[in-house]
């Protein structure tokens, strides 16, 4: 059994048998404990700072845990009901309100039920996370030097130093500032770059967290289309001309969600573009480490080609590792990385220096490499299991592009199918989907979901999932969705 399952199994045994024990009275020993439950001393240990947690237990170091005693002093619930005129009453004066909808985020973090597929998570299964190679690299830090002291504002150097060979071309480690993470990064640059009521250009669709963003800081995000090249650039001059946008948020590689890569003959166009409208780019280059093994060479990232400091670029770490690991890169050049220096010092002051050392650790091991191959590989095939399940068992689903990077793939419902019903009626079968509306920041041109397969424990349960979401689809994807006959 997984770690962290027995842990929480551990906990829930022992939370049932509390009551056999008296306010203060102690709990069996940790040794009782391993011998009767079969379990490690180190998640015994787990369990018991669970419950101490909960406010369930008291460890007393040398004497053993203890059943807590009640709380006495829990007051009544005041009466907050006034916190709707104050959080509205200044809404009739903003040009863009600044209320968050983070509906379309929390579908790819919330957990769903026991027994339900994951095919809405953002990140990889605990399965292909190096979770060994992180404790490792953690462990390893927590040894260095100076590792729990105050760290640089813009980061740990050596960091720095590494994020920028990665991004490559002109970048020095000196225009690199270490963030808390991809959606941290993207709030600090938005935040520098455009004062609230004006307009930022974005892809549509694009991922929903970067919309709650721009909304959340009063921004009014204008869509630009992609297609399977990435964003059109007549397009996205002409929305730069009608706007006076000086700002455009792009994903160049594997476009989430469409999964597009923004084609040779565009980039150079894009830079040209934003640099005539005198505006910035803000590139996020979020799973370049998730490349699948048959992408062939990679294009550079548009940071790389741009000598004038359009481009402001973000890239993290977290989604090739796991979603505690924030840690991110924000680079740019020129006066505007003064700005988002002084926005990311007075938001957070730092990232801790322990996760920044433990970074260093990490890409610095022999580790880094075989997970970044292992993963490649894993992605590949999941893929591939998940498009010719879907082919298979959901001919009605549209899939015009299957990306070669990237962690999920985009779908387009045929005309006239409630994209709501779908999703409603896969989480009654058992499998947790992403709607598309929430990707776009005006009306949708069609009805889509968004499928992920790096979140599930591997292709057993992708083929489980889309035969259980070909079950749920039945007469709601306009001639139904039958299974195919002996399914």
């Amino acid at each position: 059994m997984h770690e962290r399952s027995s842990v929480a199994d551990l906990a829930e045994a022992i939370k049932r048998e509390l009551d056999r024990y008296s306010p203060g009275g102690k709990l069996p020993s940790s040794r009782a404990l391993v011998e009767r439950y079969r379990v490690s001393p180190v998640t015994v240990t787990r369990a018991l700072a669970q419950l101490a947690a909960e406010g369930l237990v008291v460890t007393r170091p040398g004497a053993g845990a203890f059943r807590a005693r009640p709380r006495t002093d829990v007051e009544a619930p005041g009466d907050t009901s006034w916190q709707e005129v104050a959080l509205s009453a200044d809404g009739a004066t903003e040009l863009v309100p600044r209320s968050v909808d983070a509906s379309g985020v929390l579908v790819t973090l919330a957990a769903p039920p026991p027994g339900v597929i994951e095919f809405n998570s953002g990140y990889l299964h605990a399965a292909l996370q190096p979770e060994r190679a992180m404790a490792a690299a953690l462990a390893r830090a927590g040894r260095r030097p100076g590792a729990w002291g105050r760290p640089p504002t813009d980061g740990v150097p050596e960091l720095r130093e590494w994020f920028a060979r990665g991004i490559g071309g002109a970048i020095t480690a000196a225009e690199v500032l270490i963030a808390a993470g991809g959606q941290s990064a993207l709030t600090t640059a938005l935040r520098a770059l455009a004062p609230p009521g004006a307009p930022v250009l974005v892809e549509s669709p694009t991922y929903p967290g970067m919309l709650a963003i721009a909304r959340a800081a009063g921004l009014r995000p204008v869509p630009v289309p992609v297609d399977s090249d990435g964003v059109r650039p007549e397009l996205l001059a002409a929305a730069f001309e009608a706007t006076g946008a000086r700002v455009f948020v792009c994903q160049p590689l594997f476009q989430n969600p469409t999964g597009a890569v923004l084609c040779a003959e565009r980039r150079p166009e894009v830079l040209r573009i934003a640099r005539a409208a005198g505006a910035f780019v803000v590139e996020d280059d979020f799973v370049r480490r998730l490349v699948h093994d048959d992408a062939g060479p990679l294009p550079r990232p548009l940071a790389t080609d741009d000598r004038d400091g359009v481009v402001v670029h973000v890239c993290s770490l977290t989604k090739a590792t796991s979603p505690s690991f924030r840690v991110c890169a924000l680079a740019a050049r020129g006066p505007v990385l003064e700005r988002l220096r002084a926005i990311q010092v007075v938001e957070s002051f730092f990232v801790p220096r322990p996760l920044q050392e433990a970074a260093v650790e990490l890409v610095g091991s022999p580790a880094w490499p075989r997970h970044l191959r292992t993963v490649s590989g894993e992605l590949r095939s999941r893929r591939d299991t998940m498009a010719a399940a879907l082919r298979l068992g959901l001919p009605e689903l549209a899939l015009p592009h299957i990306p070669a990077g990237g962690y999920h793939l985009w779908l387009r419902l045929p005309d006239g199918a409630d994209e709501n019903a779908v999703v409603s009626a896969a989480l009654r079968a058992g499998v947790a989907i992403a709607p598309g509306r929430p990707y776009f920041s005006a009306e949708p041109t069609a009805g889509h979901v968004r499928l992920s397969f790096a979140g599930v424990a591997g292709p057993a349960e992708i083929t489980e999932g889309v035969r259980r979401l070909r079950g749920a689809c039945s007469g709601l994807l306009g001639g139904g969705a039958q299974a195919p006959r002996g399914a």
